[in-house]
């Protein structure tokens, strides 16, 4: 075949994967409006690093206490920045409409976002604490800050849930999902998690949206708080509604436990490993799997 038949062949293809017509591809539609960028979301998160753990992630002058005060400015400003972009490409994101203002909208939100930052950073010192007491191979602070992916995963879903809270598009799973394909712990933006928690290992556990964790609670890797079942509206599409467990405070789920469906797990409950759990448990219970019995 020589080029001028390549070339040939080639167009044919640019004419089909290029017309915005073909009914075959109508759930892939053309987007014409401005979209997230991955990479600059990424940028957020390594400057929200610097700002949550201040001193770790820095090198030279920046670490200097003396110059940890001048260089938070530096960073929150670049962060206000970088998000106001951002959101206002997030808030274009959707085919079907944009919100009158999306540069002003984006602005009074990136701001808004900034001031949680002193919230989010007291959760996520809750959260080393858990880690610290919780471990035993975990030696030290640093070693937890550093070196933890259970810390990187809960720093991006406490940023991710709070823009997800303040209704921007897209940004929030993308944020989630970062860490997601970094550590292999999947938490949606949605899910509302309390002080004090602690993921040991964490690989494999996912938690969907409408979870909702108490303080002091403990999961180990593997652990599905999930779905059983979806409500469909009338168009046989599934309903954005409450499905996901309740995790009230002290509560241990060990290793590959799924816990499934809108259902409540009692304060100072413990969950066994492997266990398949579809109906509440009242606080304090103990759910484990049989004893194995040898025969003689």
């Amino acid at each position: 075949m020589n080029r001028t038949e390549i070339l040939a062949q080639i167009q044919e293809n640019v004419n089909i994967l290029s017309a915005a017509d073909q009914p075959e591809y109508k759930y892939i539609p053309l987007h014409q409006k401005p979209s997230p960028s991955v990479a600059a979301v990424n940028d957020i998160m390594l400057l929200l690093r610097k700002v949550i753990f201040p001193g770790f992630f820095s090198s030279g002058r920046e670490a200097q206490l003396d110059a940890i005060h001048y260089y938070m400015g530096v960073h929150l400003e670049k962060l206000y920045d970088l998000l106001q972009e951002q959101i206002n490409n997030g808030l274009c994101f959707k085919v079907e409409d944009c919100c009158e203002d999306p540069k002003e909208r984006a602005s009074e939100i990136a701001i808004e976002f900034i001031n949680k930052l002193p919230r989010i950073k007291h959760l996520l010192s809750t959260d080393v604490k858990a880690v610290l007491d919780g471990d035993p191979s975990a030696k030290s602070i640093s070693e937890i800050i550093f070196c933890f992916p259970s810390i990187e995963a809960i720093l991006h879903q406490r940023v991710a849930h709070e823009l997800f809270k303040l209704e921007v598009p897209v940004l929030p799973r993308i944020i989630t999902e970062l860490a997601h394909s970094k550590t292999g712990i999947d938490i949606h933006p949605g899910a509302q998690i309390g002080e004090y928690f602690c993921m040991d290992h964490g690989t494999g556990i996912v938690i969907g949206q409408t979870a909702i964790i108490g303080n002091h609670v403990k999961l180990y890797q593997g652990v599905t708080l999930g779905a059983k079942s979806f409500t469909l509206d009338e168009e046989g599409l599934p309903m954005d509604i409450s499905r996901h467990p309740i995790i009230e405070d002290h509560v241990t789920i060990y290793s590959n436990a799924s816990v499934l469906g809108c259902i409540t797990i009692g304060a100072g409950s413990v969950i066994g490993g492997n266990i398949w759990l579809t109906q509440s448990v009242p606080p304090g219970s103990k759910i484990l799997q049989s004893r194995v019995r040898e025969e003689k």
